[in-house]
């Protein structure tokens, strides 16, 4: 199991000594996600925070339609999980699966318990990085209200670069709030329009 990448994700926030990262690494559990594999299902309690190493996944609800909201992604480098759920260790509603295979490592919510007390350090990674979670789901809750879907979408690119040739486009349809048939119909006027 290669740590590299996630202890670059948690350089960027906290110091770490040697031991500390040692202690870090003993409690992480990997895991290999085939594509269309669900991590997570609607009424399970979320047990884990999931960091991707490859691959990517994506998180959703089903509405009583049975209409798919792409919430978020979790690209390589990103942490993913339903964090109502993590939190108050109550059924979810979130849906978490692998758009391809994916490996991640997983931080169970006991563990992280255990990270907090032995490495106070973690808090104020976890806090940060939890902060920054609720800003990026605020805007995009204001972008939602207020901006065209042609902004949505562009607000989309920025936010995953890598995603945009690789994700299907459904995918990116149902996270900007639109149909894949104008998804399709929007993108064509906008190569025609550049």
């Amino acid at each position: 199991m290669s740590t590299d990448l996630i202890l670059q994700n948690i350089s960027r926030y906290v110091n770490l000594s040697p031991d500390e990262k040692a202690y870090f690494t003993s409690l992480l559990q990997s895991r290999s996600l085939k594509r269309k594999e669900f991590l997570l299902e609607d009424g399970q309690i979320c047990k884990y925070s999931a960091f991707t190493l490859s691959g990517c996944l994506r998180g959703y609800t089903v509405d009583e339609n049975g209409l798919e909201h792409v919430l978020s992604f979790a690209p390589q480098g990103w942490w993913m999980a339903d964090m109502y759920s993590l939190i108050s260790q109550k059924p979810g509603t979130l849906n978490i699966e692998a758009i391809e295979k994916t490996d991640i490592l997983l931080l169970s919510k006991a563990d992280q318990e255990k990270l907090y007390e032995q490495v106070p350090k973690f808090e104020r990674f976890f806090r940060i990085i939890t902060e920054n979670s609720l800003v990026a789901y605020q805007q995009r809750l204001m972008d939602n209200l207020s901006l065209t879907a042609e902004e949505r979408y562009l607000n989309f690119c920025k936010r995953y670069p890598t995603l945009i040739h690789t994700l299907p486009k459904k995918d990116i349809a149902t996270y900007i709030g639109v149909t894949p048939e104008f998804l399709s119909r929007m993108l064509g006027k906008m190569l025609r329009n550049s």
